[in-house]
């Protein structure tokens, strides 16, 4: 019996194509690992790299002492946005350079690219405004986006029975990676204190060029038709089977239904990232506490709860994506933050609750990066997530400016619950667009979305009718 084939794609479905080189090519020079126990080898190279990215949410350690050389709060937090910006837009170019350059030379760049950033960042003093905002915002966040896509798209080959177990492991790194360059250049290391903002910058430059270079060793691909042994890929629609370009992505309902939520679900964790101390400090000496013990208690709230629970979410959620399904994971992931966000507004000013409800948004905000890059390849193809998940990333981004502000601008208008009951409902918004994606089919996607055609091809009707579809003929 012949393989069941995509139209558009001459490898059997579940067949793994490699970039840049023939099977026969890399079987010759054994630089592929082909057996089932190595590939853990690239669960650790994914790792590596992402415990680097991760610095992007390690910047806060360095604005207490930018802000004691004379930068203002909206100069830190420029920085920031232009970082996480920045991100979001270069791995939209990541995504398609990483079959032009391959995936290890691409993580390579990435690698190189951060490092040199915070070379750069720690001129004049490491306190100059100018060549931080080039070198952590834009060049920094150059380095992340370039490699931020290839531990995804190389670990999701490496690993079709477990997808979303990998990509939770991957971006688990990331948000560990945060706490442990937080705590390294703070308590922990003292590198701040010992020698200097630009000292640090240095430190970690070198450092994140070192392991990102290490990690990109087992970036890469498998052999053409590599599967774990016992494996046997899934050939229904809707479950990696068919490859979309992203052309044809973006003219279906599914991607826009998908990016939606992840808008306002990682909005929403962002902007918790920003106020989890400045509002929980309010409303503790609301009830009483004084500015310093409730200062104490919201920063352990972001510090510890937030933190740890965010990291463990990436790996628990992903995991919980192989068991549940992702569709089903990410609607009880962005309805049970629409919640916990809304019930907040009562709980941050005690302290155990606050520490509660700290853990289960930061729970549910790491949960984003392990199910949405495993959901882009359900959707639109296995082997086309390394170039489709950076355009719904750009969602992040979006709402990695819209929300922070949103929260800032009610917070200075004495609101801060307004900001967390908005980006709650919206969650739930979120958890019903998620709910009402059904597979995408390819002879809809070569025509130009429409209104009608929106509500046409996002088959609506499935609510009613869970039949499972057979792959198209060819």
């Amino acid at each position: 019996m012949m393989p069941n084939r995509d139209a558009r794609n001459p490898l059997p479905v579940g067949a793994v194509p490699t970039y840049g080189e023939s099977s026969q090519s890399i079987s010759a020079k054994g630089s592929v690992m082909a057996d089932g126990a190595s590939r853990w080898k690239v669960a650790l190279g994914a790792l590596l790299i992402q415990l680097c990215l991760g610095a992007i949410y390690a910047w806060s350690v360095f604005t207490p002492g930018l802000k004691d050389s004379g930068w203002t709060k909206l100069h830190t937090q420029i920085v920031f946005s232009v970082g996480l910006g920045t991100f979001a837009i270069v791995m939209v170019f990541a995504g398609r350079k990483l079959k032009a350059w391959g995936p290890q030379r691409l993580a390579l760049a990435g690698g190189l690219t951060l490092g040199a950033g915070y070379l750069i960042a720690s001129l004049g003093g490491g306190t100059s405004f100018w060549p931080v905002l080039l070198g952590v915002g834009l060049v920094g966040g150059a380095g992340i986006g370039l490699a931020y896509v290839v531990p995804i798209a190389v670990g999701m080959r490496w690993f079709p029975d477990k997808k979303g177990m990998i990509t939770g492991v991957a971006v688990a790194g990331f948000g560990f990676g945060a706490m442990g360059w937080v705590k390294l250049a703070g308590s922990w290391g003292g590198l701040i204190d010992s020698i200097g903002l630009d000292g640090t910058f240095v430190v970690y430059g070198i450092l994140f060029a070192v392991f990102v270079v290490l990690g990109s060793r087992w970036m890469k691909m498998p052999p053409d038709g590599w599967l774990p042994p016992g494996f046997e890929p899934r050939q229904a629609i809707g479950e990696g089977a068919e490859d979309f370009t992203p052309r044809e992505m973006l003219r279906t309902p599914q991607f826009h239904l998908i990016s939606l939520t992840f808008l306002v679900s990682a909005g929403a964790g962002l902007m918790a990232i920003g106020l989890m101390k400045l509002y929980p400090t309010e409303a503790l000496m609301e009830n009483g506490l004084l500015e310093e013990n409730a200062s104490a208690i919201a920063g352990t709230a972001m510090a510890v709860f937030f933190s740890l629970a965010n990291g463990v979410g990436r790996l628990a959620w992903g995991i919980l994506g192989d068991r549940l399904g992702r569709k089903n994971s990410v609607v009880a992931m962005a309805a049970s933050q629409g919640i916990f966000l809304l019930l907040f507004t009562s709980m941050a000013g005690n302290e155990y609750t606050l520490y509660l409800f700290a853990t289960l948004i930061g729970f549910n905000f790491g949960g984003n990066f392990a199910l949405f890059p495993a959901l882009t390849a359900d959707e639109f193809g296995n082997a086309a997530v390394g170039n489709n998940y950076p355009w719904i990333f750009l969602s992040y981004g979006a709402g990695g400016i819209i929300f922070p502000i949103l929260g800032g601008w009610l917070g200075d208008a004495g609101n801060f619950p307004l900001a967390f009951t908005i980006t709650g409902i919206l969650c739930i918004v979120g958890a019903v667009a998620s709910f009402l994606v059904f597979p995408p089919r390819h002879d809809e996607a070569s025509k130009p979305l429409s209104v009608h055609g929106f509500f046409h091809n996002a088959h609506l009707e499935e609510i009613h009718h869970h039949e499972e579809r057979e792959p198209a003929e060819v």
